[in-house]
């Protein structure tokens, strides 16, 4: 490994510091490279690539929920319409009227 001479001083708040600090210890590393070996490690284009990862996946989901509530609504609709059929008084037996004498 090369010598550490060169020096970068950064800013942190003061929790940033303790939880740099805390990650440190768990790894068994000092701060400094604790600090070096996670700016080696970082790679910009990764958390684009996961964020593209996750936008997708959200948009399938919505069109899963999509689909399914357009199948959960027909369900209603089918049965408002053999309660319908049932039961005369029902509210939708009414809304079946209005609508046929409507269009006729």
């Amino acid at each position: 490994m090369a010598v550490v001479t060169e020096r970068i001083p950064i800013l942190v708040t003061a929790e940033q510091k303790a939880r740099i600090a805390r990650a440190a210890e768990a790894a068994g590393l000092s701060m400094g490279e604790y600090l070096r070996r996670a700016a080696a490690a970082y790679d910009p284009t990764q958390d684009a690539g996961a964020f593209d990862a996750v936008a997708e996946q959200i948009r399938l989901s919505a069109e899963r929920a999509n689909r399914a509530l357009d199948a959960a609504l027909q369900a209603v609709a089918a049965s408002e319409q053999r309660l319908a059929r049932l039961d005369p008084s029902h509210p939708a037996a009414a809304s079946a009227r209005k609508r046929r004498t409507a269009g006729a």
